[in-house]
């Protein structure tokens, strides 16, 4: 088989990675841009193509998950100009074979069901939550073959960038670790990274002990930009799958 393109359109970033019957490839991150043209998306990606020494006639489709409407149209634009298929967005031209019991199903992120997509077809628990740490900190919840629910909480990032444009004396912090044990800082820097990365850690673990009431014995599963971070001070994140969605897409597309 040809190689696929797949799209993750979150709203900060979106990631591309190529992929073909042996599984996924190397993943880039470009800003996501709206008011970008289709073209120059195309253009872009070709770069991608040619770094990976791939020509455009490799592509045989391209599959989306996308959380970002306006970008929708030009990327499928762009996948039918630049690769001569369309776009398969997840959820609507690509199934996602979860029984969505949502209230109102076709308001959650594709993203979200493609993690969890991704998350009932790699493990044997029957009882599954997916944590995503990405512009927001979402928990959601599988129990067999159905998404259930879950909780959509405050970014990390974006609550570092709230602290720092919105007080005159914090700074921006870096969020790396250097130890998993808990001290209070001696710095304004200090303070930051141990307040928000420990307190972050200590909200995912206390919302799923409270899910775990509904849910016995849960499985839980970190990705997104931070779970790295957050995960190795955590009590609750029983594995890191950085590439999660990713893969969630990649299955779907493959076993459609």
């Amino acid at each position: 088989m040809g190689k696929v393109l797949l799209f993750d359109a979150g709203n900060t970033n979106t990631k591309i990675c190529l992929a073909d019957d042996q599984g996924l490839g190397e993943s880039y991150t470009l800003p996501t841009r709206p008011a970008n043209t289709a073209d120059d998306w195309g253009l872009k990606i070709e770069a991608i193509l040619a770094r990976e020494g791939v020509a455009a006639s490799d592509v045989e489709a391209c599959a989306v998950t996308s959380v970002v409407p306006p970008l929708d149209p030009l990327i499928a634009r762009m996948t039918n100009r630049f690769f001569g298929c369309e776009a398969l967005f997840a959820g609507r031209n690509l199934p996602i074979d979860l029984d969505n019991e949502y209230a109102r199903p076709e308001k959650v992120g594709a993203d979200i069901l493609v993690g969890c997509l991704s998350a009932r077809l790699t493990y044997d628990q029957s009882n599954l939550i997916v944590i995503d740490f990405g512009t927001a900190t979402t928990l959601a919840c599988v129990m067999g073959n159905a998404f259930k629910g879950g909780l959509i909480c405050p970014g990390v990032l974006s609550s570092t960038s709230a602290l720092a444009s919105g007080t005159a004396k914090l700074p921006e912090v870096d969020l790396e670790i250097t130890s998993d044990t808990l001290t209070w800082g001696t710095s304004t820097e200090e303070c930051l990274n141990q307040g928000l990365v420990f307190g972050f850690a200590s909200m995912i673990d206390g919302l799923v002990d409270k899910l775990s009431q509904q849910m016995d014995d849960p499985f839980v599963v970190a990705t997104g930009g931070l779970s790295k971070n957050i995960a190795q001070v955590s009590e609750r994140i029983d594995e890191l799958r950085p590439e999660l969605v990713m893969e969630g897409l990649w299955m779907a597309y493959f076993n459609q």
